[in-house]
């Protein structure tokens, strides 16, 4: 069914991939009983119904300047293959379902705010908020930063600090990237493409994209190095380092060489890239758990 088929395509199902942040601090806390895997399975479901519903109100508010793009004009909206109201209705029946999950696997006002917090801090980007230089990429790193601190709240798990630092360098590093490759991929006509493009240069956006690759791998070294005093198999974290700069390395060449716009395009482009990112994700596993 097209309506169907257009219906997936506008929740952008391949972009759930970035609710993983949600299980960081189960990942990172080495909490791998099954009650705690479903609590957090439960938190991704939540925010990918969520962070859909945002998509499709970013859509509907993006739709008359998209539909007179070369490449926006397809999607769904846009191309009218779906209409404003079908798109709004199932915006908020996917907000509804986020926060139903919530509500009967949760029941905590804290999880529930940051849902809340999350959908408004999105709205308002949709709105104003991308049309501010240095507040979109701030908005857009924050939205990283809520869905690791969504995990932890769901697990009573504290984000040691070193954690909180490295997730936070990562992501400002990844949106300021995101703005690099439109700014690349649309060149002359990105300003008219996205008006926040106007405000950026590739000096100012490299720059700062190396100032905060700089602090990501110290702050995951200091991390890993928190984790040796502690002792125990997390002692072990600190040889890890060398993969995650090799990884992030690698991600800075595709960033820099490719017109890729998204860290979820990156990622699942890239073969080399995502098998390093596997072999990391198990051999911190063996290592936490």
């Amino acid at each position: 069914m097209p309506l169907l088929r257009n219906g997936i395509k506008l929740m952008r199902p391949t972009h759930w991939l970035k609710n993983a942040m949600v299980g960081l601090a189960l990942f990172f806390g080495g909490r791998f009983d099954w009650e705690s895997i479903l609590l957090v399975l439960a938190g991704m479901a939540a925010f990918s119904a969520l962070s859909s519903a945002v998509y499709i109100f970013n859509d509907i508010c993006d739709a008359p300047g998209d539909a007179l793009h070369e490449v926006k004009k397809m999607r769904p909206i846009a191309s009218g293959a779906v209409s404003v109201w079908v798109g709004a209705v199932l915006s908020v029946v996917l907000f509804l379902a986020a926060v139903l999950v919530d509500i009967l696997f949760f029941a905590r006002w804290q999880t529930l705010a940051l849902l809340v917090g999350y959908a408004g801090l999105n709205i308002f980007y949709s709105i104003k908020g991308k049309h501010v230089p240095l507040l979109d990429v701030l908005i857009l790193s924050g939205g990283f930063m809520i869905r690791m601190f969504y995990g932890a709240l769901l697990l009573d798990i504290s984000i040691s600090n070193w954690l909180y630092l490295t997730t936070l360098s990562i992501s400002l590093y990844m949106a300021l990237g995101k703005r690099r490759n439109e700014l690349k991929k649309y060149g002359e006509e990105a300003g008219s493409v996205r008006k926040v493009l106007a405000s950026y240069n590739a000096g100012f956006l490299d720059k700062n994209m190396y100032v905060f690759l700089t602090l990501t791998v110290l702050f995951y070294a200091l991390w890993t190095m928190h984790m040796y005093d502690l002792g125990g198999h997390g002692a072990y974290a600190i040889w890890t380092t060398p993969l995650v700069i090799v990884i992030i390395m690698r991600y800075s060449l595709l960033t820099e060489t490719r017109i890729f716009a998204d860290p979820v395009e990156i990622l699942l482009k890239d073969k080399p890239l995502l098998l390093m990112a596997v072999a990391y994700a198990v051999i911190m596993g063996i290592i936490v758990f």
